[in-house]
């Protein structure tokens, strides 16, 4: 894969880490008595976070001072 590839990937994976956080706050805000539900789906963003932060590693070295 290479950087263009892995940048497009990378805001993919932020829209639908952010699209799980809309999901998350409309459960919850509805009452949803549906917890393993909402709790797949945190499992997911956590997931996807993971995914976003060795993505986002790679793309930008450590800066060595």
């Amino acid at each position: 894969m290479n950087e263009e590839e892995m940048r497009k990937r990378l805001e993919m994976l932020k829209v639908e880490h952010r699209d799980l956080d809309a999901a998350i706050d409309a459960l919850t805000a509805a009452g949803s008595n549906d917890q393993l539900q909402i709790a797949r789906l945190k499992k997911r963003k956590l997931r996807l976070k993971d995914q976003i932060m060795m993505i986002e590693d790679y793309l930008i070295p450590d800066i060595i001072a």
